[in-house]
């Protein structure tokens, strides 16, 4: 996901190869697991010189944009002028 990340992590355990598999397959839909704080190594990995923590990402919602296809002049109800995602930072 970041470039350069790989030359600068350790190498990966066998026991962590033998888990791992790779997939090639066209993403129709899709669905995620998210997690917050921060990550979770193995102890013997924080002697490493190695960076590690978080990315912060955050999501701004901007006003809701009418489908150009709609007929007349809807206005978009409260519902969705006043939509926040819970833990979103308002604009």
């Amino acid at each position: 996901m970041i470039p350069g990340r790989t030359a600068d992590a350790r190498e990966p355990t066998e026991k962590e190869l033998r888990a791992t598999m790779l997939l090639r397959l066209p993403i129709v839909e899709a669905s995620a697991k998210v997690r917050t704080g921060w990550p979770e190594d193995n102890d013997e990995d924080y002697a490493l010189p190695i960076w590690a923590g978080v990315v912060p990402i955050r999501s701004l919602h901007e006003p809701p944009r009418p489908d150009p296809r709609l007929e007349g002049a809807l206005v978009a109800p409260p519902y969705v002028t006043a939509y926040r995602r819970p833990g979103a930072v308002a604009r």
